[in-house]
């Protein structure tokens, strides 16, 4: 497999996803941060907030899409380029193809629920008639290290709670 370069817009921008997945993270909420742009511009962002927005639908990519649509008031956003900190899932994939989102970059895969390289290669179908670039591992241990964080704070808490 070819080493993969990456851009400083493309380093940037998952920072900025992964200071997003932080501020989930805060909120008690799985940390994953998406942000979606188009040359150069941010046209939304977004947090996993389900449980707080009581809102099973609230991942990351969701929350970017919807207010990237809202930004360019049309439900199709090509020529645009998602960064999200995990690899997503059915519900977001289905919702990044209905948009015509143009490529995805993910820093880390989701070994239980990923459906772009860990468990169903959707990108790699030619079933949906919009195909999607994907690109995976842009700070990935970064990704990987936040979550491996709140994971074991999480499992640290239900812990002290069942005492």
């Amino acid at each position: 497999m070819t080493a993969v370069e990456f851009t400083d817009d493309d380093v940037c921008w998952m920072r900025q996803a992964l200071e997003l997945a932080r501020h989930a993270a805060s909120l008690e909420e799985v940390p994953v941060g998406a942000v979606l742009v188009r040359d150069g511009i941010l046209l939304g962002e977004g947090w996993n907030a389900p449980i707080s927005s009581c809102d099973a639908s609230h991942h990351a990519e969701i929350a970017a899409i919807r207010e990237a649509n809202r930004s360019v008031n049309n439900y199709r956003l090509p020529g645009s380029t998602l960064y999200v900190t995990l690899e997503p899932c059915t519900m977001c994939f289905g919702a990044l193809v209905h948009a015509r989102v143009e490529r995805v970059f993910y820093a880390t895969e989701e070994q239980r629920a990923g459906v772009l390289v860990s468990q169903l290669q959707l990108a790699n179908t030619d079933f949906y008639n919009h195909q999607i670039q994907v690109t995976g591992g842009l700070l990935a241990e970064e990704s990987a290290a936040l979550l491996r964080q709140f994971f074991r704070s999480r499992r640290a808490s239900n812990r002290l709670a069942s005492e």
